[in-house]
């Protein structure tokens, strides 16, 4: 398998896709920069979280006129997995890739803990209870208009829900994906929890796992 990552200016959490992919899989990543278009020559491609341009206008919205938007956009049309995480869900979502957008958490505040969370739509019965991963986000309330809600409920697209909603987020969304479900966005990053850490008790269970064992079981589909 061979895995891409969009790297903007701004992303911070690329290497730590690299790095799970790599250490924890055994699967080749390599980065793609931003200014480039690209082959659609890989397997999967994942959007990583950070600040990209600093988050200037609004969250996503420069990057999503990157040119390497349009490859992946062709990506999208050959059915090709994508994945967005924190920042990349935001990409998507300005790129049209999903719909919606996410706006300012409803404090006001970054959060930045480990949220519960539950499979719907499709997804639903997947993860097992008090499955949790953590969020680092001061923009993860997702919005979208009434008629786009729903079509998500009626297509079973929200893959992922908030147990407790930390953000505010419309119909607890966390994690969202396209109508063919090839393109999913989500606010939690499964990518820092697949190794125990000394100060979360709940990273034991190493939830990142199941979430990448489910993505990767797109690549076959």
């Amino acid at each position: 398998m061979k895995a891409a990552i969009l790297t903007f200016p701004g992303s911070n959490c690329d290497q730590d896709l690299v790095s799970a992919l790599m250490t924890e899989y055994q699967i080749e990543a390599e980065l793609l920069w931003h200014t480039r278009a690209f082959d659609v020559a890989h397997d999967i491609y994942f959007v990583p979280g950070g600040f990209s341009y600093g988050d200037y206008l609004r969250t996503g919205a420069l990057a999503a006129q990157s040119r390497s938007l349009g490859s992946l956009r062709e990506a999208a049309a050959k059915g090709k997995p994508i994945v967005g995480i924190c920042n990349g869900f935001q990409i998507l979502c300005e790129a049209k890739l999903l719909p919606g957008a996410l706006i300012r958490n409803e404090n006001l505040q970054h959060i930045c803990e480990w949220v519960g969370l539950k499979g719907d739509g499709d997804w639903r019965g997947v993860y097992p209870d008090g499955y949790a991963l953590p969020v680092s986000h001061g923009e993860g309330n997702f919005i979208c208009s009434a008629d786009d809600l729903k079509s998500i409920q009626d297509n079973g697209q929200a893959l992922l829900r908030y147990t407790h909603n930390p953000n505010g987020a419309t119909f607890d969304i966390a994690g969202l994906a396209s109508v063919n479900k090839r393109v999913i966005g989500l606010m939690p990053h499964p990518e820092r929890a697949l190794k125990e850490q000394p100060d979360a008790a709940v990273s034991k269970a190493r939830f990142g796992r199941l979430f990448f064992e489910k993505i990767f079981s797109l690549v076959s589909a």
